[in-house]
C-alpha cells in the first residue's frame, strides 16, 4: 500500500512537471468517468472480455486493458 502511494506521488510529480494543473484536473476527471463507464458496462454484462468491452465503450484494446488493470489493482473490479 505504501509503495502504491509513493508511486502515485511520483507519477503526479512527473505529470505536474509537464502539464498545467488545470489540464491535469480535467484529465483525472475524464479518467474517473471512463472508470465509472467500465464498471457500469461490466455490471450489466460481466461476461464481456476486454476486446468486447473496448468495442462497447469505443476505446482501444490497449486503453481498455489499462483501465481494467487499474480497476483490478484498486480492488474496484
Amino acid at each position: 500500500m505504501c509503495q502504491s502511494l509513493v508511486d502515485k506521488v511520483v507519477q503526479s510529480e512527473q505529470l505536474i512537471s509537464i502539464v498545467e494543473m488545470d489540464l491535469l484536473v480535467l484529465f483525472e476527471d475524464w479518467l474517473e468517468e471512463l472508470e465509472t463507464e467500465v464498471l457500469n458496462v461490466l455490471k450489466k454484462n460481466a461476461s464481456l472480455d476486454e476486446k468486447a468491452l473496448a468495442r462497447t465503450l469505443g476505446l482501444s484494446n490497449r486503453g481498455t486493458a489499462f483501465l481494467v488493470s487499474k480497476l483490478k489493482r484498486q480492488g474496484r473490479l
